[in-house]
């Protein structure tokens, strides 16, 4: 069955434009260049290089895995760095093997399956306390009531820091990762001059706050106090190499800004599907899916809210006709394979009863595969199943709107009218 999406219908929209997916993402020009150039040179309009845009499921399989090839180290974002800013910027997440694993090696114990099964009652707490507070009030911006407090409150239990900190983490984290749309920062990235603050992570001055605050956390840590997951980055790696405090601080920041938004749009797009077709709340309700975690592993296929990430190719090849050369710039639309119909069959439906999903959300295949996979999967399940447990109809009731930006998509804001059960 398929169910209503937004999109936008151009098939030549400008996918180097932060403008690019606000109308809905511009999947009719995925359509075409997966048809018609899957390997495409895309012109910078901001002024940056070019990049390549690779759209085929198997092709973003394939170049994922290519971590000699294909590098990580210069940067994760289509727009340009100097070897001196992506430097001062980077983290785990902007370095290539062997750095990458050690550190990956300390931080995956936090975010192991395990490890996150033992939050399931806490968070099963808050999405019911949630709930319970968005329906005293029939209509609500599901975003704000729900999809964006419950990350919020899980970072900060996870971190370790006090609860009441929460929002003002998220909001500072949206400043950062956010930081093309006007609705969460002063300082948009290709509006205003932002070159006084580009050694700071994602170019925003929201950074010299949370490093204030991150340099609090490393006082409180190196008097001996333990702060939830935040510790174990800082213990010896199996090379015998610490995190430096400058790296930590930008981790910090990548955990406040990532551990926050992908989820909540997960949970936004998981909600406007349920209130755009009844009979996916109602197949839902009867039972008619494969599982649970089938079910969620195809809500967050769905909203795909990490539309790309970027590489930088460490020596020229050739790849599906094309001659890349050292030093471009690769850009893998998780997006765009997404709704592949090569990869996934019927992308443009959501299909409960899907039995595989081999879906890129979290950037599979590759060795930066989403380190909060298994903490968004169940965030986003547990409001699955108490949203169908206790809601009787779920309906849009305005138009709803996206995030300005073509790095993470989401849905920022869902007027909704519910009736509970």
């Amino acid at each position: 069955m398929q169910y209503p999406f937004s999109r936008s219908e151009d098939p030549f929209v400008d996918l180097s434009s932060q403008d690019a997916f606000t109308d809905g993402a511009p999947f009719a020009t995925f359509d075409r260049l997966r048809e018609a150039d899957p390997v495409h040179w895309t012109e910078f309009t901001g002024g940056d290089r070019g990049f390549w845009s690779i759209t085929r499921h198997a092709d973003i399989l394939a170049l994922n895995r290519q971590a000699d090839l294909l590098s990580s180290a210069r940067g994760i974002r289509m727009e340009d760095q100097t070897e001196e800013e992506y430097e001062a910027r980077k983290t785990f997440q902007e370095t290539d093997a062997p750095v990458h694993r050690a550190f990956r090696a300390l931080a995956s114990k936090a975010f192991s399956k395990g490890a996150i099964a033992q939050y399931e009652s806490r968070i099963r707490e808050i999405v019911t306390e949630l709930l319970d507070q968005a329906f005293d009030e029939r209509e609500l911006d599901a975003v704000e009531r729900i999809a964006r407090r419950l990350p919020m409150q899980m970072l900060a239990q996870i971190m370790g820091v006090p609860d009441e900190d929460g929002a003002w983490l998220v909001e500072k984290g949206d400043a950062l990762i956010s930081n093309a749309d006007p609705d969460y920062t002063d300082f948009v990235i290709d509006r205003v001059d932002t070159e006084e603050y580009r050694f700071l992570p994602f170019r925003s001055p929201a950074a010299v706050e949370l490093f204030d605050y991150a340099n609090n956390l490393l006082e409180r840590m190196d008097r001996g106090e333990q702060l939830g997951v935040l510790n174990l980055v800082l213990e010896p790696t199996s090379h015998g190499t610490r995190m430096s405090r400058d790296e930590f601080r930008n981790f910090f920041c990548l955990l406040v800004a990532a551990g926050n938004d992908t989820t909540r749009y997960s949970i936004s797009a998981t909600i406007h599907s349920l209130a755009n077709a009844p009979n996916l709340l109602a197949d839902l309700q009867a039972g008619r899916h494969a599982g649970w975690e089938s079910t969620t592993d195809e809500m967050i296929r769905w909203a795909s809210p990490t539309s790309h990430f970027r590489r930088t190719a460490t020596a020229a090849f050739e790849y599906g006709g094309k001659q890349i050369r050292e030093g471009d710039k690769v850009v893998l639309w998780f997006l765009s394979g997404n709704r592949d119909a090569e990869g996934i069959p019927d992308p443009y439906s959501i299909r409960l009863d899907r039995p595989r999903n081999p879906h890129l959300a979290f950037g599979q295949g590759g060795p930066h595969i989403c380190l909060g996979m298994w903490l968004a999967k169940l965030e986003v399940a547990i409001v699955l199943q108490e949203l169908v447990k206790r809601v009787r109809s779920i309906e849009q009731v305005a138009q709803h709107s996206y995030l300005r930006s073509n790095f993470i998509h989401g849905i920022k804001k869902l007027p909704v009218r519910v009736v509970a059960k």
